[in-house]
C-alpha cells in the first residue's frame, strides 16, 4: 500500500515529506518521489528503490519552497521504474498528483483524455488523474478535483496541488484512508498517522467521498456534493510502534481487517460495467486453451493450501485436470510437462526460491506458465509469461491471511475466464457466481464485526497442547489452513486430516478434552461431516464447528461451539470460512503470549532452497 505525506506551510517542504515518509517505510514500496511548488512552478523529483535515493538526491540537489506532496509508490499499474513513480503531473504542467489505490475506468478515461490531445509518459493509472483534473481546470482547483472524481471508478487517496494555486492543496479520499494533520501555521495530509506524530498530534479522518481543502491556516472538509462538514478533531495517544498499525495491537490483525478491501482491489478492477471478467494477464487464446491437457498449480505453504482451493474450482468450472504440487517436491520427481501443460505459480513474495525453481523446470519443458503473486517486480513476476498480481497490499506478519484469500480469488477469476474462453459454462451462470464474488468482502466484514466469540474461546483453549481440524471436499483444504495458522503463530501442535481418514488412525490420538476443529460448509457433505464429528465427540473430543449461518441451529446439536459464516456459493465458501480460523489462531497466540507478527523460527519470504 502506497504512502502518502503532503505539507503546506512556511518551513522547507522537502525534509517534512522525507521524514514523514520515512515512518510510512514499513508498508512497503518501490519507488519514492515528491512534488514541490518553486519559484519556477511544480518541481518533482521521483527515483525508483528506496527512499534514501530520494534523499540524497534532495540532500545534493536542493529544492526550496513550502508547498508539496510526496509518495512511496507500491506498484499495480506499470513497473517499478522512474518513470512510473508518484508524483504524476498533467500534461500541461499545472498539476501534480499523489495517489493511494486502484481508478478501475482508467482506460477508458485514458482513451477519452487521448482525444482531448492528453499526452501520456507513463504505464499508470494515476496519470490519468493529473491529466482529468488539468481538463476540468478553469482557475478554480476546488471545482477542477470535484468534477474530476464525479468521473472516477475505484479506490483511491490523493493529494493535489497546482501551480496556479500555491496557497492551496487539495485531498480527497474513497476506500482508501487519508488522515488531514492540524499544526500553527502549517497542515499535513498523509495516508497514516505515523507519518504525522513528530509535527501534531491533532488530526481529522476522512471518510468515504470527502474532500479536505488545506492552506497553511485553514482546512476546510467538504462532502462528496460539496456541502461543509463539521468533523470533531481526534487526539493521537498512541505511541509510534502502535501508530504504525493503525491502532491495532499487531500487524496480522490489522491485515485481517483489511480483507475486505483486498478482496475487492483484487476483484473489481477485473470487471466491467456488465460484470464480465476481464483478464488481460491471461494471454492464451482460446484455440490454446482448448489444447491444454492438463494444469499444474506449484506452490509452497499457505499459497499450496489456495492452489488446492484453485484446483477444485478450476476443475469445476473449466472441466480440465488439475494437480496441485508442492514446489520443493516438484522438479526432483520429473514430472510430465510439455507444451500442452498451463503451470501456476502462486507466491505471496513472488521470491520463494522452490517455486522459482519449479517454474523454471516447467518453462524449460515447454509450458506455459503464469503465475500469481502479490509483489510487482518481483523474481517470479518477472520469469513467468503471464502475472497475475493480486493487490493485497503489503503484508507485513508472516502468517499470511490477506494474501491467501486474495490468491483464492485470482484463481477463482482464471479459472472463470477460461471457462468462458473455452465456452465450458453458460454466461448466466458465470454472471452469477461474480456477483457471488462481489458480496464476498462485505460477508468477510461481518465475521470481523462479530469475533468476540472467536476470542472468548480462544482465551478458554489456551492450555491445548494439540488440535485436530477435518473437513471433506473444500472444506479439507480449509482445514489445512487453519491448522497451519494455528501452529506458526500460536506453537500448538495442530493435525488437519480429511474427515473419511480419522478412522484410518488418527482416531487413535482422541482422548478426553482434545480440541477437534470440524469445517461443515459443504451441504453435499454436511451429514457425513456431522457422523465424524459425532465420532470423534463419542471419544471424548471438544468440537468446534464452522459451517453456514443457515446450519448454524441445526449443528447445535452436534458441535460443543458453532461459529457461522454468512451463506453464499458452496465453492466459494473458502474465502469465508477461512477468517474465524485466522482469527481463532490469532488469538490463541495472544493468549499464548506469543510473538504474532514474527513467530519463531520463520521468515515472510523464504528465498532458500
Amino acid at each position: 500500500m502506497c504512502g502518502i505525506v503532503g505539507y503546506i506551510g512556511e518551513q522547507q517542504t522537502a525534509p517534512i515529506l522525507i521524514e514523514g515518509l520515512q515512518k510510512l517505510e514499513y508498508r512497503g514500496y518501490d519507488s519514492a518521489g515528491v512534488a514541490i511548488y518553486t519559484e519556477q512552478g511544480i518541481t518533482v523529483r521521483k527515483f525508483k528503490g528506496r527512499l534514501a535515493v530520494l534523499e540524497e538526491h534532495l540532500n545534493k540537489h536542493r529544492v526550496p519552497g513550502t508547498l508539496g506532496i510526496g509518495h512511496t509508490r507500491w506498484a499495480t499499474h506499470g513497473e517499478p521504474n522512474d518513470i512510473n513513480a508518484h508524483p504524476h503531473s498533467s500534461y500541461g504542467g499545472k498539476i501534480a498528483v499523489v495517489h493511494n489505490g486502484i481508478i478501475e475506468n482508467y482506460m477508458r478515461l485514458k482513451e477519452w483524455l487521448n482525444t482531448l490531445g492528453a499526452e501520456f509518459t507513463t504505464e499508470t493509472d494515476t496519470e490519468v488523474i493529473a491529466h482529468l483534473i488539468e481538463h476540468y481546470y478553469e482557475g478554480d482547483l476546488i471545482q477542477a478535483v470535484q468534477k474530476a472524481v464525479q468521473r472516477m471508478e475505484g479506490a483511491y487517496a490523493i493529494g493535489v496541488i497546482c501551480k496556479e494555486e500555491p496557497s492551496k492543496m487539495v485531498a480527497v479520499r474513497k476506500d482508501s484512508p487519508l488522515v488531514v494533520g492540524i499544526g500553527q501555521g502549517e497542515n499535513y495530509i498523509a495516508s497514516d498517522i505515523p507519518a504525522l506524530l513528530k509535527y501534531t498530534r491533532d488530526v481529522y479522518f476522512l471518510e468515504d467521498g470527502e474532500m479536505a481543502v488545506l492552506t497553511k491556516d485553514n482546512i476546510d472538509i467538504f462532502d462528496e456534493l460539496g456541502m461543509p462538514v463539521e468533523r470533531s478533531i481526534y487526539k493521537v495517544t498512541w505511541d509510534l510502534e502502535s501508530a504504525e498499525k493503525g491502532g491495532y495491537e499487531h500487524f496480522m490483525l490489522k491485515e485481517m481487517y483489511e480483507q475486505p478491501k483486498a478482496v475487492r482491489d483484487t476483484l473489481m478492477p477485473r470487471l466491467d460495467d456488465e460484470n464480465r471478467i476481464l483478464l488481460d494477464e491471461l494471454s492464451l487464446t482460446p484455440e490454446q486453451l482448448n489444447h491444454l491437457k492438463k494444469i499444474i498449480i506449484i506452490a509452497c505453504g499457505t499459497a499450496w493450501h489456495a492452489g488446492l482451493v484453485g484446483k477444485a474450482a478450476i476443475e469445476k468450472f473449466v472441466r480440465i485436470p488439475v494437480e496441485v504440487e508442492i514446489a520443493s517436491e516438484f522438479r526432483y520427481r520429473d514430472p510430465f510437462v510439455d507444451e500442452r501443460t498451463l503451470v501456476i505459480a502462486v507466491s505471496q513474495s513472488g521470491e520463494t526460491a522452490d517455486t522459482l525453481a519449479a517454474l523454471r523446470e516447467a518453462k524449460m519443458k515447454g509450458a506455459h506458465v503464469m503465475t500469481v503473486t502479490n509483489v510487482v517486480g518481483s523474481r517470479i513476476s518477472r520469469e513467468a509469461q503471464d502475472v497475475f498480481y493480486t493487490w493485497a497490499g503489503p503484508e507485513i506478519a508472516v502468517a499470511s491471511t490477506k494474501a491467501y484469500i486474495t490468491q483464492v480469488m485470482a484463481l477463482y477469476l482464471i479459472g472463470l475466464k477460461m471457462a468462458e474462453l473455452r465456452a465450458q459454462m453458460p454466461q448466466e451462470e458465470i454472471t452469477k457466481i461474480v456477483q457471488e464474488l462481489k458480496e464476498l468482502p462485505s460477508k468477510i466484514q461481518q465475521i470481523l464485526d462479530h469475533q468476540e466469540k472467536i476470542k472468548e474461546l480462544a482465551n478458554k483453549q489456551i492450555h491445548q497442547h494439540h488440535a485436530f481440524y477435518i473437513g471433506r471436499g473444500l472444506d479439507d483444504y480449509t482445514a489445512r489452513e487453519g491448522s497451519l495458522k494455528l501452529k506458526e503463530i500460536s506453537y500448538v501442535h495442530s493435525e488437519a486430516i480429511a474427515a473419511g481418514e480419522l478412522k484410518h488412525g488418527t482416531i487413535a490420538l482422541l482422548e478426553k478434552g482434545t480440541l477437534v476443529v470440524a469445517m461443515a460448509t459443504q451441504e453435499p457433505l454436511y451429514d457425513k461431516m456431522v457422523s465424524n464429528m459425532k465420532e470423534v465427540k463419542a471419544r471424548g473430543a471438544y468440537v468446534i464447528a464452522v459451517t453456514k449461518a443457515s446450519l448454524e441451529k441445526e449443528m447445535q446439536q452436534s458441535a460443543d461451539v458453532v461459529f457461522s459464516v454468512p451463506d453464499t456459493l458452496d465453492i466459494l465458501s473458502p474465502v469465508l470460512s477461512v477468517v474465524p480460523l485466522q482469527l481463532f489462531s490469532y488469538y490463541m497466540a495472544v493468549a499464548r503470549g506469543a510473538d504474532v507478527d514474527k513467530p519463531k523460527n520463520l521468515a515472510k519470504s523464504v528465498t532458500v532452497e
